[in-house]
């Protein structure tokens, strides 16, 4: 990629004989928000701190615009982090937390008032410069720590973990704020995040990382409805997977036998894959009805075995005939959903053929 502001090559890290990161290359172009995204444990802070230089590689080499950062030191790389518990000074008023970083490299005083005033209108707190830190909600303390990041005028913003600490409604509005500042100050900004909305709702491309490597990297949108693996599709959203073994393929089409189901014919992409597979659905994509649909999608028969309500759509947990279990989701777009679909409803579930997906990993 011509225009990477960061690759990564080969990088390996060992904890003793654990490996946190196993040998993982990839690239992410200048003025990208990129999310390293998957479970504890994964590896995703580990690489964001080999980036930063709080950790350093065991094999591998991180290039950082065009610059080999072995052995260069954290406060000499063009990066800065913002962590979880994004922790300002308390004995400091906002805009002396801001400032700080550029006072402890030197610049002069007026200097230093001006660039913190910026990086405060940059996340809109410019009013709140004389508070200090007791007097600010959750979010204001978040955005301030963004400014201090910022002041400094980095070619990449790491962020790790940084919505974690606010409650679910002031969650989703920094999400959106964190989108439009990157856009607005056109830099690369890193985060690492457990949270699958949090990197859908606000990157442009995600790593999925699973026991140290990357899983997949590609848009949200792909990830979601065109997941490599049975571990990105399960991580991503919620999907149902069937298990079964390649029939027969032909043309654009594959059989695959599913115990309990039968035949499902799957659109076919790329080689014909054999053996044994999962065939995914997500739940959105599930129709239930109590008459039997007519038409040539897939349909089965099932029964209602539990209900979760959660507003603006319901999750209908369902049993096949044959016993296998699947998850439909349902949009309460009028406010009578009371009795619309009950524990122990005999329904009809059925999927267009075009909505499943083969998966062979």
């Amino acid at each position: 990629m011509t225009d990477a502001i960061i690759s990564i090559r080969n990088i390996t890290k060992r904890f003793g004989q654990v490996v946190a990161v196993d040998n993982i290359s990839f690239d992410i172009p200048t003025n990208e928000f990129f999310a390293l995204l998957g479970p504890s444990g994964c590896g995703k802070t580990t690489l964001l701190r080999m980036i930063s230089g709080l950790e350093n590689p065991t094999e591998g080499a991180i290039i950082l615009d065009g610059v080999d950062t072995t052995g260069i030191p954290p406060n000499r790389r063009p990066v800065n982090m913002v962590f979880q518990s994004y922790a300002v000074f308390p004995h400091m008023n906002v805009l002396e937390n801001v400032g700080y970083g550029l006072k402890v490299v030197g610049t002069p005083k007026s200097e230093i008032e001006t660039r913190a005033r910026d990086a405060l209108q940059k996340v809109q707190l410019p009013e709140l410069a004389e508070r200090m830190p007791d007097q600010l909600s959750g979010g204001q303390r978040q955005r301030v720590a963004l400014a201090r990041a910022l002041v400094k005028e980095p070619k990449v913003l790491l962020l790790d973990e940084p919505l974690s600490a606010l409650d679910a409604k002031l969650r989703e509005q920094m999400r959106l704020e964190l989108a439009n500042l990157q856009a607005s100050v056109g830099i690369t900004f890193i985060i690492v995040t457990h949270d699958q909305d949090e990197a859908l709702s606000m990157a442009d491309r995600i790593a999925v990382m699973d026991s140290g490597r990357v899983s997949q990297i590609a848009t949200p949108e792909e990830l979601y409805e065109s997941p490599k693996t049975r571990f990105v599709a399960d991580f991503i959203g919620k999907v149902n997977l069937l298990d079964g073994t390649v029939g027969s393929a032909g043309g654009k089409q594959i059989t695959i036998n599913v115990d309990g189901v039968g035949q499902l014919k799957v659109p076919l992409e790329g080689d014909a894959p054999s053996g044994e597979v999962a065939v995914a659905i997500r739940p959105e994509k599930l129709k239930l009805s109590s008459r039997k649909p007519a038409g040539d999608d897939v349909k089965i028969q099932g029964k209602v075995v539990n209900l979760a309500y959660y507003g603006n759509a319901s999750h209908v947990f369902l049993e096949t005939d044959s016993g296998l279990p699947m998850t439909a989701n349902v949009q309460n777009d009028t406010r009578d959903f009371e009795g619309a679909i009950d524990v122990g409803d005999k329904t009809w579930i059925s999927w267009r053929p075009d909505d499943a997906l083969v998966l062979t990993e």
